[in-house]
């Protein structure tokens, strides 16, 4: 499972915040504004109170699914939930979203604009032999790749895996798991687009 790493595990080079900097404020104003106790927004969005209480301390590594589910609970867009507090709209986040386990491999949230609900852009990087899975997404979710570098090979459950190269682009329907990977002996990036 994917997850957002602590601000603090963040590599020097990388003067980007990380979302987590962000999360456990937000989380814990939108839980208050909206009356909920821990164990009611636990409950509210599936996941266990002690998870809740390790976000807000900070503590927590959380998987991307679960900040989805906690911000479809509070009624908020992801990117709500991940901005920076003070922020007033979602055109320029720039926040790291998730890291593997090489340091070439990351995402950053940019921005997002409104869809049906919202679309957002990001950019990733994956190394070599490096993977993200992602579980399905509503019906109406769509992800749209654009590879400036590399070749990504993107799988789909019930789908022939497709291979996109640089300058190349895929466009699906994210309604089912799925996952990117970088089978090639160098890096891969890539611009990411989720509209939903």
């Amino acid at each position: 499972m994917s997850t957002i790493l602590h601000s603090q595990d963040a590599p020097a080079q990388d003067q980007r915040p990380d979302v987590l900097a962000h999360v456990a404020g937000n989380v814990r104003a939108l839980r208050t504004e909206r009356g909920f106790s821990q164990d009611g927004l636990a409950a509210q969005a599936g996941v266990s109170r002690r998870m809740i209480s390790g976000i807000e301390s900070g503590e927590a590594n959380v998987s991307l699914s679960t900040l989805d589910r906690l911000a479809q609970a509070l009624g908020v867009s992801f990117s709500r939930l991940v901005r920076p507090p003070d922020m007033r709209d979602n055109s320029r986040i720039d926040s790291l979203a998730w890291r593997g386990q090489s340091l070439d491999s990351r995402a950053i949230l940019l921005g997002t604009v409104p869809a049906a609900r919202e679309a957002e852009l990001w950019t990733w990087s994956l190394a070599a032999g490096e993977t993200y899975s992602a579980q399905a997404d509503a019906a109406d979710w769509h992800e749209m790749l654009f590879v400036m570098e590399g070749m990504l090979t993107v799988e789909r459950e019930g789908a022939d895996p497709r291979k996109v190269v640089a300058g190349d682009f895929l466009i699906f329907t994210s309604d089912r798991p799925y996952f990117f990977a970088n089978h090639e002996s160098g890096p891969v990036r890539f611009v990411r687009n989720v509209v939903f």
